[in-house]
């Protein structure tokens, strides 16, 4: 049976790391521009839209070829809104205009490299095993490396277990990366945490760097100029 898929980009504009951190240029291109390629590339989705509160970023949106049908409101809009508000309000007002969905895709503007393959074999997966909720993770530090710092830097272990295992010889762990949502529009609610998604699609590690600050716009940079060479 067929179904109805929506691809959401949430992008506000009031970034403090680094301002207008959605249309920052990287590699001579707005960063949200990665993303909607990404997600019109896959060739997956119904819809592609842009939830965002600034004009310039939905202008961006629209030119690399994104719908913005909304502008967010300002209650869902600051530092302290909850993605789960986004999506819920973009479905909502969607669905006053006639437009229904069976799964949504959230897809952070600040995962430029994850790309439209990714998106691809996210949904295929999803959709092949029947999967209530998915989000994308990548291989990370094993915790038993990982330490509390107390007072005078005194180290503090996250877990009671010996360390000195080779590196090699540990369990992998992954971590959530914020690049790819996957759910079904019918199991969304204001206390779904998407973080607690259930199954793992997995990324690499290069196709899973997070824009926060200008070392990661640099790392970013340093990958795309590596595949366009």
């Amino acid at each position: 049976m067929y179904k109805k898929i929506l691809a959401i980009i949430p992008a506000r504009g009031g970034s403090k790391g680094i301002p207008h951190k959605n249309i920052y240029p990287l590699y001579n291109r707005p960063l949200i521009e990665y993303t909607i390629e990404a997600a019109i590339k896959s060739n997956r989705f119904d819809d592609v839209i842009v939830s965002t509160d600034d004009e310039e970023i939905a202008t961006a949106s629209k030119k690399a070829g994104a719908s913005v049908p909304f502008m967010r409101p300002e209650n869902i809009s600051g530092d302290h809104a909850k993605t789960i508000d986004v999506i819920l309000h973009a479905i909502d007002y969607l669905n006053l205009i006639g437009k229904n969905y069976d799964i949504v895709v959230l897809l952070q503007a600040t995962s430029p490299l994850r790309n439209s393959d990714d998106i691809k074999k996210a949904l295929d997966f999803f959709i092949k095993n029947d999967i209530r909720s998915m989000a994308s993770v990548n291989e990370t530090v094993n915790p038993v490396l990982v330490r509390h710092l107390k007072k005078n830097n005194q180290m503090d272990r996250l877990l009671d277990t010996c360390s000195t295992i080779r590196r090699q010889d540990m369990d992998k762990f992954y971590c959530i990366n914020g690049a790819i949502y996957i759910n079904y529009v019918k199991d969304l609610c204001k206390n779904t945490s998407l973080n607690d998604n259930e199954y793992a699609f997995i990324l690499s590690n290069s196709h899973s760097i997070d824009i926060d600050n200008m070392n990661d716009m640099e790392l970013a940079e340093y990958y795309l100029s590596k595949n366009n060479k």
